[in-house]
Order: structure tokens, then sequence, then C-alpha cells
């Protein structure tokens, strides 16, 4: 029932509701995953990948029709601007329900006082991107007390030039977007666990940045969302362009004319994915230094 909230024509006509509903889906994820697993010395372990998992459970069904929508819509209309701007409606749509995720794990990371632990697979991705040579003191300094602030170095900062920190983040953002893509096509809407896991571990931290303070929230929101957006924009095409060729592929014979027209429509969407991770590597080389 509450994985079937909203449909997707609707989404597409509002996308801004699905932020609503990205927040109750994550908010529940963390709240059932406290409540079943905090007491088990084992499983609380793993509460991090619990609230992944109850998460993707709930967006499953949204995202597949989504899908299924926007594959019908390859074949209704002809052009490339014209399926472009109808797909756009969906990445919106996507878009919102990510923030909603972010703003959801951020809140819950702050509030809650074992975030250290239930939060402990983000934290240990957050210290293997940004603390590598001290992955192991960074993990037992966010796991015992989660909100110290940042104090380590990224992965790609220190002595690199500009040039070699864009090549090395536009590099891994198109990593990403080739395992989004991947997922997608082999398991249809299977991409939704990649983002809304992405989704946690920005959120981690940003409550990082912010100190455990819910005040700060918003600028940690700001520090992470200028280039953010744009990177989790082209995620999103990807996995759009996987999944309308995964559909396709069990709808339709490959010799057929509208198939190829959908392969057709699918390799477009993913040049556009990456002239967008191209924008989002130059945002968080150059401009987003600029203010933190």
């Amino acid at each position: 029932m509450l994985e079937m909230i909203i449909n997707p024509k609707r989404a597409e006509r509002r996308p801004w509701e699905m932020f609503f509903i990205g927040l109750v889906y994550a908010s529940l994820s963390v709240l059932l995953v406290k409540w079943v697993f905090s007491a088990d010395v084992v499983l609380s372990q793993y509460s991090g990948i619990f609230m992944i998992l109850f998460t993707v459970i709930f967006s499953m069904p949204f995202f597949y029709y989504l899908i299924k929508l926007e594959e019908k819509k390859d074949i209704q209309y002809s052009g490339s601007m014209r399926l472009l701007k109808e797909h756009s409606k969906a990445i919106m749509a996507l878009l919102w329900l990510f923030l909603g995720f972010i703003v959801a794990f951020s809140f819950w990371y702050c509030v809650m006082p074992d975030s250290g632990i239930n939060f402990k697979a983000q934290i240990e991705t957050f210290c293997y991107i940004n603390q590598p040579s001290g992955f192991d003191d960074c993990i037992k300094e966010y796991t015992q007390n989660a909100g110290l602030g940042i104090t380590g170095k990224s992965l790609v900062g220190g002595v690199m030039s500009p040039g070699d920190r864009f090549v090395a983040i536009f590099l891994n953002n198109v990593y990403v977007m080739i395992f989004t893509i991947i997922f997608s096509l082999i398991f249809g809407a299977g991409a939704i666990f990649i983002l809304a896991w992405n989704a946690s571990v920005i959120a981690a931290a940003i409550g990082i940045f912010a100190k455990n303070r819910l005040l700060d929230l918003p600028l940690g929101l700001m520090r992470y969302l200028i280039h953010g957006l744009p990177e989790i924009t082209a995620y999103f095409v990807g996995a759009l362009a996987g999944g309308i060729l995964s559909i396709a592929v069990i709808k339709h014979d490959t010799q057929n004319k509208k198939f190829w027209q959908i392969v057709k429509d699918s390799i477009n969407m993913v040049l556009v994915g990456l002239a967008i991770l191209i924008i989002a590597a130059l945002i968080e080389v150059f401009i987003t230094p600029m203010f933190f």
C-alpha cells in the first residue's frame, strides 16, 4: 500500500510531491530498522544496509512503472528533442524523490543518538573517500562520536592540480553511471538501490559536516548538493536509459523498428548524462571550493 502512494503520471505532473514521498519512505525505513533490528546484537551492525533495503522496497514499484511509462513514450513520440523533453519530467520526479531521501536521512543522522552505529556502512564509505590514509581512525572517530566535523583531506584533493582533480572526479562519476546503467539494464528498476545508497552516503557526509546540529543542516545540504544534484541527475538519466532498454528487450523483437528507435533514444540519454557529469565535475572543482 505505502509503496504505491503516488503513481508515475501524477508524479510527472506534480514532481515536487515526490520530495514528501521521499521523506516518508526514508523516514519509515530508518524507524523500521531502529525498532526491528536495534535490539539484535548482530543485525544492528548492518542497520545502514537495512535502511537502504527498506527504502528500495518502498520505491521499487514506483520506479518500475515510471520506466514502463517512459518506454511507452519512446514508441509514441519521435524526435530526440521531444523525447528528451518528455523524459525530463520523469527526471524531475526522481530528483525530488532523491532530495527527499537526502533530507530525511540527514535529519535522522543528526537527531539519533546512535547515528554512528545506524549509519556505520555510510560512514565507512565516507572515510574511504575522504580519509583513506587514516581509515581506521576515521571509522573510530565517527562511529563512536558521530558529529565532530570533517577534518580529513579528500581522496582527490591535496597536491593534485585542478585539472587532475577534474579528471579523477569525472572518471569516478562515469564509473558510477556505468554501474547504474548496467544495474538498470539487468534488473530494470534495480538502479534505485545504487541511487538510494548514494543518497544515504551523502546524508551521512552532510550530518558529519553539520556536526549533528540541525541548524547547520541547510549549510551541509548546500555544501554537497551544489555539485551533487547535477551528478545524481546524470545517474537518473543513465538509470532511465538502461531501464527503458531493459523493458524494450523484453517487450519487442530486436528486429523491430521500434526497438532500434528505443536503443537510439537510450544512447542519446547516456550522452546527455555524460555531458551533465562534465558540468558537475567542473562545479565540484572550481565552484564549490569558492564557498566551502
